[in-house]
């Protein structure tokens, strides 16, 4: 069984302070694989200090250079690729079809380098030189859902605005970081300029969100969590950036391609096992047409969804991460059948014919009412709520009502009027006819889905400062 027991501080592999092991169990076999050393907030303690002196060197370090180190980056991690992709199948279940991750992930990188490139970081304006400063050291803490495509994001927009780096992948997931953070080695990165700490919540994040010796924080997972990295963050007025839940809504007018949005919304909403906060997980569908799309929806699961082993390349969908993941994915599906939903497909327990591992059924339940549990509550599993509506106008209120605004989805034949509600909706990207995502634009979220963005140009700004140089009259 491998033992991982080392961070990467300063440019070199070290041991862990303390000696806090913690088991990595594969979500297909249930078996533990590895184990991996949890930090504490004296491994963050060295991992700042190598930042903070790498900062200074790198911080002055031409645009171009960045631009060079980002490519380098990239094209690493095309080399590794199939490496990193093997510890994301072992750690979190993802099949052949989640190798999109590492291209995702190479493509946040090289969109990084073209905004620095683009970028103004600084411009004369009359009497005053405006500059757009690196931050200083940025606190990375990336989720176990997607885990090197965000590590990506954010690491790429930290190092093209100047920033060093201190990062915590999540627990359940820190192999893939691993595997990443020996190619950065490899490749011959400054000493300190990127450094890793394994470990929990409440040991590493909390010691990252809280420490004054860093400058900013991007956090990326639940709002619960979130608001204890805001809550920790606060004493030392540091920025803080987060991508947090969502409950993102599907509305599909009646002049809709209806089979096009059942489709859609399975191949995008189940995508890496419905462990995603952009999942367009309630359906919105004109009542005289809910009978219809049911049928739709229910043909498209059983065209577009295998579930079983990862390592067969046959396989569409994986397990979830964990046996807690599994089983709140588990009550969730409980409650919706209490409830009085109606299930149209998939249901409680594993596929047929699986008896072990995290595996869930691709399910959908209709005739669900805005009021129940599953259309209120991130379920990050694959399930979908199919709600109907009376009124475009009552869709756009269901749609809204929500504490979440990450993301929304439009369906409908007419451009105008899918802009008209693309301008309403509360969410920080709105899809429409089932767009692709781009790194070129930024992500982000209203409400308790977060603060700031990332991604794009404004992904980038996170990590950059203001200054104001006011010069005499001439």
């Amino acid at each position: 069984m491998q033992q991982y027991s080392q961070f990467y501080i300063d440019g070199q592999w070290v041991d862990s302070i303390e000696s806090n092991p913690f088991e990595l169990v594969n979500p297909t076999t249930e078996e533990v694989f590895a184990t991996v050393a949890l930090g504490s907030p004296a491994d963050v303690d060295r991992a700042v200090v190598a930042a903070r002196k790498a900062f200074e060197s790198f911080s002055r370090t031409l645009v171009n250079e960045r631009i060079e180190l980002l490519h380098t980056i990239a094209a690493g991690l095309e080399k590794r690729g199939a490496d990193v992709h093997a510890a994301l199948t072992q750690e979190m279940g993802a099949p052949a079809s989640l190798k999109a991750q590492i291209g995702s992930s190479i493509n946040a990188l090289k969109q990084a380098a073209k905004s620095a490139a683009s970028y103004e970081f600084e411009s004369r304006r009359d009497r005053f030189i405006l500059r757009h400063e690196a931050i200083g050291v940025a606190g990375l803490i990336t989720p176990w859902n997607w885990p090197i495509q965000l590590l990506c994001n954010k690491l790429a927009s930290a190092f093209a605005a100047g920033c060093s780096v201190v990062l915590k992948p999540s627990e359940y997931t820190p192999v893939s970081a691993i595997v990443f953070t020996e190619m950065l080695h490899e490749l011959g990165l400054p000493a300190g300029l990127f450094n890793l700490v394994n470990g929990d919540g409440p040991g590493v994040g909390n010691a990252i969100s809280s420490h004054k010796g860093i400058d900013v924080v991007s956090f990326t997972g639940s709002t619960r969590a979130g608001i204890l990295v805001a809550e920790a963050a606060a004493a030392s007025v540091k920025r803080v950036t987060q991508e947090l839940g969502g409950k993102s809504a599907n509305i599909v007018l009646p002049d809709a391609d209806l089979k096009a949005a059942a489709e859609f919304n399975v191949t995008r909403g189940f995508s890496n096992s419905g462990q995603s906060c952009h999942s367009p997980t309630r359906v919105l569908v004109h009542e005289s047409q809910l009978e219809e799309m049911e049928g739709y929806l229910a043909e498209a699961v059983a065209q577009h969804t295998a579930v079983g082993d990862p390592t067969d390349p046959a396989i569409t969908h994986g397990p979830v991460v964990n046996r807690n993941q599994f089983q709140m994915i588990q009550r969730y599906i409980q409650s919706a059948i209490d409830e009085g939903a109606k299930l149209i497909a998939g249901g409680p327990g594993r596929p047929e014919g699986i008896d072990k591992g995290f595996f869930v059924q691709p399910t959908v339940f209709s005739q669900v009412t805005p009021d129940m549990t599953i259309a209120r509550e991130e379920i990050f599993g694959m399930v979908t709520a199919v709600i109907p509506y009376k009124t475009v106008a009552e869709a756009m209120q269901i749609a809204n009502d929500t504490p979440y605004g990450l993301a929304a989805y439009v369906f409908t034949a007419d451009d105008h009027k899918a802009y008209e509600i693309a301008c309403e909706m509360r969410a920080g990207r709105v899809f429409i006819n089932g767009a692709p995502p781009s790194t070129d634009v930024p992500m982000g979220g209203y409400k308790m889905s977060g603060n700031g963005r990332e991604m794009g140009e404004a992904g980038m700004e996170e990590y950059l400062e203001v200054k104001a140089i006011l010069c005499p009259s001439a």
